[in-house]
């Protein structure tokens, strides 16, 4: 099989060329074959053997097609050299299936020129400082706003959606492949991962007198004065029955629940997500900021997500036990490498109440050193601001209280709770926190998200550089598929040849080459002196049109053929044993 390079060939077209060059090869080889047959129909005739006057009709049609070469076939039951010619006329029929199949049209990736791809190494978005004329040397806290855009959609909905272009889907980070498929060498890259677990277990259903943080008009913390049924008695706190955490300490937290009041319910708890650091002071719950991921360094986030079963009141209401999952996320090398070093809490913060503000410091160090990397290469890894820019972004949503007022009334989620002086709420029309959205699938295309972030800034990624590759359509030659062809064009020759031998042997000498020709059929029906003034006497070998050019005949079916235009008519012979008298033919009939 040859491939040879097209040049911009289309399939239509080609194809087009391969059938007109197939009929081009089947007449050129039936031609000479539908004449040779018809030569041979002469020798059959001239033998010493008389036959049967259907098979000059046979051997007519044979000259014509491939069903009258099917019916010589079965008359001679190929015991005839014409039956050879016969094969071959109906073996014809197959020749263009052959041709079709010599030439194919299939496309082959061939290289060309270069791609990229982004990944971040150490992940340094562009930051412009920004002041409080409160705090001249020490900058204000910024949102991260490509961190904030990436994340808003799946803080509030169900998130976004791969840009669709024809069938397939744009790449969420912006690599350069000029054509359809492009490949790259393995490569590590700065992500984020996340992880959950399961931990409805640990929640208790209670009725118990507690701080009313959830509620909807209640602010952040140190505010606790402001909420209501709040004094310094901890008899006249406000009540409340769900699912808690921590149930028999001192500082229960609602989870899933409602509140009571003067004996009928109030507001429902839905839905809350609890982060295990307090926000703002970055003050580590159950020692360790973590239950089920004490191993991890320095995560992003671990929080709590519990929400009621199918996110219905009626659940809360029916004491069913929530949905809970313990989810975090830690920067690590994508399919590569999580460091999981234990190190001390790495959050400082101090609260400075004459501006109210907070200062938060994180003292860790974001610096990932897989086996695989060499020497002296940067480490992969995000600095201590940026890190800090991460929880910020996180803490809109984390925490966060899903409530109604009423079982009908419209849900609301409460948002920033960090706020002392304002509360921050808005409408909920869908929520990817409510049970039975799938939380674990939800908080890995957070991340992915939150990796796309990082590999798209232009300050701080790396290209990777690939090769592209593209579609070009070759011309295969599978010469196999000329053998049926090669063999009718040989077996031609040979017939072709066997009959010019036969013809023009001693025994058949006195036949012309008439071939296909009808004019034989007429001139040995007419009287031998027509004849002779029709066919030049050199003309032993064919029929002379020169002669036959000036005679013109009709047919008359009730009195036979009318000859006129000779140079002379004589009259017919009489015919033969009639016992009256001769009866001649008029001047010009036969």
């Amino acid at each position: 099989m040859n491939f040879i390079k097209s040049f911009k060939v289309t399939l239509a077209p080609s194809l087009t060329i391969i059938t007109v060059l197939s009929k081009v090869a089947s007449a050129a080889l039936i031609l000479p074959i539908s004449e040779a047959i018809g030569q041979l129909k002469w020798t059959w005739f001239h033998g010493k053997k008389s036959r049967d006057a259907f098979d000059f009709e046979i051997f007519d049609k044979a000259s014509r097609g491939a069903w009258g070469s099917f019916m010589l076939l079965c008359r001679t039951r190929g015991r005839s050299l014409a039956a050879l010619g016969a094969l071959l006329t109906v073996s014809l029929l197959a020749i263009d299936t052959f041709f079709q199949q010599v030439t194919d049209l299939p496309e082959r990736w061939v290289l060309q020129g270069e791609s990229s791809i982004p990944r971040s190494v150490r992940y340094k978005p562009k930051y412009e400082p920004q002041y409080d004329n409160t705090w001249d040397n020490i900058p204000v806290s910024q949102m991260n706003q490509e961190l904030r855009k990436a994340l808003y959609y799946y803080y509030y909905a169900n998130g976004t959606e791969p840009t669709k272009v024809g069938n397939a889907t744009q790449a969420e980070v912006p690599l350069v492949c000029p054509t359809s498929r492009c490949e790259w060498p393995p490569y590590e890259t700065l992500a984020v991962c996340s992880a959950c677990e399961e931990v409805s277990h640990m929640l208790e259903y209670a009725c118990l007198t507690m701080r009313m943080d959830w509620i909807r008009n209640s602010t952040g913390p140190s505010t606790e004065h402001t909420w209501p049924n709040v004094s310094t008695n901890i008899s006249v706190k406000g009540t409340a029955c769900g699912y808690f955490l921590n149930a028999t300490s001192d500082d229960p937290v609602l989870m899933t629940g409602f509140r009571i009041e003067n004996d009928t319910v109030g507001e429902t708890l839905l839905m809350r997500t609890l982060p295990l650091s307090t926000n703002p002071a970055r003050h580590a719950l159950y020692g360790t900021g973590s239950i089920n991921f004490n191993h991890v360094q320095y995560p992003m986030l671990d929080a709590l997500i519990v929400s009621s079963v199918n996110g219905s009141v009626d659940n809360v209401y029916n004491k069913k036990r929530p949905v809970a999952h313990e989810c975090g996320y830690v920067e690590h090398l994508e399919n590569t490498f999580v460091n999981s070093t234990t190190m001390p809490w790495p959050w400082k913060t101090e609260y400075l109440p004459y501006g109210d503000y907070t200062m938060v410091d994180f003292a860790g160090e974001i610096n990932i050193r897989p086996p695989t990397l060499k020497g002296n290469s940067s480490a992969f890894g995000i600095s201590n601001d940026t890190f800090v820019d991460f929880g910020t972004a996180l803490d809109e949503i984390f925490p966060a209280m899903l409530t109604v007022s009423n079982p009908t009334a419209k849900p609301y989620i409460k948002i920033r709770t960090s706020f002392t002086k304002q509360v921050m709420f808005r409408e909920v029309n869908f929520s990817p926190w409510l049970s039975p959205n799938n939380i674990t699938h939800h908080m890995e295309r957070i991340a992915q998200a939150m990796t796309n972030v990082m590999r798209s800034d232009t300050n701080s990624n790396e290209l990777i550089a690939g090769t592209a590759f593209a579609r070009e359509t070759y011309v295969a030659v599978h010469w196999g598929w000329m053998t049926f062809p090669l063999l009718m064009l040989l077996m031609s020759i040979v017939f072709l040849a066997a009959t010019m031998y036969k013809t023009s042997s001693n025994s058949h000498n006195e036949i012309g080459m008439w071939k296909t020709s009808a004019m034989p059929t007429l001139l040995y029906g007419l009287p031998k002196k027509t004849q002779m003034d029709i066919m030049s006497d050199t003309a032993t070998r064919g029929v002379s049109d020169k002669g036959s050019s000036k005679v013109r005949i009709r047919l008359l079916p009730k009195q036979g053929w009318r000859v006129s235009g000779a140079s002379h008519l004589i009259q017919s012979p009489p015919l033969p044993q009639l016992p009256r008298p001769a009866v001649r033919a008029p001047p010009g009939w036969i």
